[in-house]
């Protein structure tokens, strides 16, 4: 790192890169530094349109490049594996998409691996980093809605989507679960950890993977969350937290919320708001070059823990809907 600045790299050009690339000018001290993709054309055509200073026509040179400090990947989370062991053998600190590989085995060696080395490693589970939602847990914390009693979420696309696309493939670690179901499930380990119990049911694709899926959690001090994924309908996309005390509601889009309702018995609803420019990937980008700044090896936001917590989880979900991937390589 030079002063306060810190170099980025982008791994893998593709569509959430150039969402991540197009919000990182909203951060203070980050520079635009390279980017990577098996296709020098297209690490060329990334860096034209985004401003990168430099494209490489490997993964491998991205993470050689001494002109880089935090690599983010990008890739299908089928590749994220490799792609991040590369980064950090190289001793760039490395921000995963989410989910950060696709079960607990792998994402145990990638942050063993980052634990070893002394490299800096976080999933990019950009929702928890929202400012919106950062408040939430505050208040939930702080007794607002008192005790915690029942978490919805529901996230939903339309489709349909082609046999081929990425979401219908196993070979790419395809269905709702992992790509969408992630957030329901992060935002009930962020309001109520753990649970004792989770059962899951789907409807699986020809191919195998879930495309309708259904979440229920217990937990010991007596909470519940219902939540449900999909790539066969739009569904609400929105959550509600309710407590023996009051509600919170968040809104269409509650993964990148720039506002929530507070609703209390015998008060107005009061709502929050949180206006911010760009898409919302700025917040993580801005929390992964505070913990560089500070010296800090993983973020309070995203810890370590919580993701292979979760990742357990889903790897459970996933037994019991009977949903198992043939990754390539």
């Amino acid at each position: 790192m030079t002063g306060q600045k810190v170099r980025w790299g982008i791994l893998g050009p593709g569509g959430i890169a150039g969402t991540f690339a197009a919000d990182l000018p909203l951060v203070a001290g980050a520079e635009l530094a390279a980017v990577g993709s098996r296709n020098l054309a297209s690490a060329e055509a990334f860096a034209e349109r985004f401003g990168f200073a430099r494209a490489h026509g490997s993964y491998a040179d991205l993470a050689a490049d001494d002109g880089v400090d935090a690599i983010y990947v990008a890739t299908p989370h089928a590749f994220h594996l490799d792609a991040a062991m590369l980064c950090v053998e190289a001793g760039k600190a490395v921000l995963v998409e989410k989910p950060i590989t696709v079960d607990l085995a792998s994402a145990t060696t990638l942050i063993e691996a980052a634990r070893a080395r002394g490299v800096f490693l976080m999933e990019a589970m950009w929702m928890r980093c929202n400012p919106a939602i950062r408040k939430i847990a505050d208040l939930v914390a702080g007794g607002a809605i008192g005790d915690v009693s029942a978490l919805h979420a529901d996230f939903g696309l339309q489709g349909p989507f082609e046999a081929t696309h990425r979401l219908r493939d196993p070979r790419l670690g395809g269905g709702a679960l992992l790509d969408l179901g992630v957030y329901p499930i992060h935002l009930a380990h962020l309001i109520l950890g753990s649970p004792v119990s989770a059962q899951a049911w789907a409807h699986l694709t020809p191919e195998r993977v879930d495309e309708n899926t259904g979440v229920l959690m217990g937990y010991q001090a007596g909470a519940v969350a219902a939540l449900t994924c999909s790539i066969n309908g739009a569904s609400r996309n929105a959550a509600s937290i309710t407590g023996t005390a009051g509600r919170i509601d968040l809104p269409v889009g509650f993964f990148v919320p720039r506002s929530f309702v507070l609703n209390r018995p015998d008060r107005a609803p009061e709502t929050f708001e949180f206006p911010f420019e760009g898409s919302g990937y700025q917040f993580e980008a801005a929390e992964v070059q505070r913990c560089l700044l500070a010296g800090e090896l993983e973020s309070p936001l995203v810890p370590q823990a919580t993701t292979l917590e979760v990742m357990a989880l889903l790897d459970a979900l996933r037994d019991q809907i009977g949903v198992a991937y043939q990754l390539t390589d």
